[in-house]
């Protein structure tokens, strides 16, 4: 390992996100935690990390409910918020890490959350108490790999795929190459594709790689490209080639004002299919309106004249 400089908790959350450990961007075994679930799960990571007390023995943590229902949704009700409680604290992951004894991969079984402890009354003073697992926090301690998440960019996206493959992005951000690629069956875990799940390629492209390429390059500070990597033609994919690049100029702003629009209509908007209005049309419509309003007008003047008069 290199010097405590370079560990995931000792690096300070800033523009671009907070510090996400690998270990947690590369767990398997999550594919049953929904968009929301992995969203709200970063939100809790980031309010830990911040708190500078990652390390503490018996360190517990406290977020209002009310600071996850605006990240999540804009329902007053939480019933949400602890339904995704409860599948991260039920949920069962795999997480990949060195051992610092032996030196030699490892792989640990576990919850991505010890406990969660909530109000019962959903007042807006209600909040939530956490823990991580002991030993999940004993891995992250001794992380030195990570990826800068930026948690409204996860609540932006509505794919649970589009959230991991950001997260995979992120962390291959400040690599010396961009572009990598990855075996089929370690990309569909790392994605969190349920086993059995879209196994035709056309299914896999439709209802993983689109929504998943569509909401990272259109929501995210990165942009990606990926390919299907095959030995001819007609085989079946073995691997996909992943291209990142770090989004500047309109690239990059049209990606904060789209997380800033409401999510009616974002996957129409992201596909191009919505329709820009030019000055012209503006003009347009609003003549047509205003013709509209005056046939309307008129029509009500002429029936209140019959009326008065009795004409039929």
């Amino acid at each position: 390992m290199e010097g405590m400089s370079s560990l995931t908790i000792k690096q300070q959350s800033n523009f671009n996100g907070f510090p996400k450990a690998a270990e947690l961007i590369e767990i398997e075994g999550a594919h049953a935690l929904e968009a929301s679930d992995r969203a709200m799960f970063n939100q809790l990571l980031q309010t830990a990390h911040d708190s500078g007390r990652m390390t503490e023995p018996d360190a517990e943590w406290e977020i209002s409910l009310a600071a996850l229902r605006r990240g999540s949704t804009r329902h007053e009700s939480n019933d949400r918020i602890r339904y995704s409680l409860r599948r991260l604290r039920r949920t069962e992951v795999r997480v990949s890490y060195i051992s610092a004894r032996t030196g030699l991969p490892r792989t640990m079984e576990t919850h991505l959350l010890d406990f969660t402890d909530t109000d019962d009354a959903d007042s807006p003073s209600a909040t939530v108490q956490f823990a991580f697992p002991k030993r999940l926090r004993a891995v992250l301690a001794r992380s030195n790999r990570w990826g800068r998440i930026r948690c409204e960019v996860s609540y932006a996206m509505t794919s649970k795929y589009a959230i991991a493959f950001y997260e995979m992005v992120c962390l291959r951000a400040n690599l010396d190459r961009c572009t990598e690629v990855i075996e089929m069956s370690r990309f569909r875990e790392l994605l969190g594709v349920p086993p059995g799940s879209y196994d035709r390629a056309d299914n896999f492209t439709r209802n993983v790689i689109t929504p998943a390429i569509l909401e990272v390059n259109g929501l995210s500070d990165v942009g990606v490209q990926i390919e299907m990597e095959r030995k001819h033609p007609r085989a079946p994919a073995h691997g996909v080639a992943i291209t990142w690049w770090r989004k500047q100029g309109d690239e990059f702003r049209y990606a904060m004002q789209e997380r800033s629009r409401p999510k009616v209509g974002r996957m129409a908007r992201l596909k191009g299919q919505v329709e820009q209005l030019t000055p012209d049309h503006v003009a347009l419509v609003n003549a047509e309106v205003a013709e509209k309003l005056e046939r309307m007008r008129t029509e009500e003047r002429e029936k209140r004249a019959a009326d008065r008069y009795h004409i039929t």
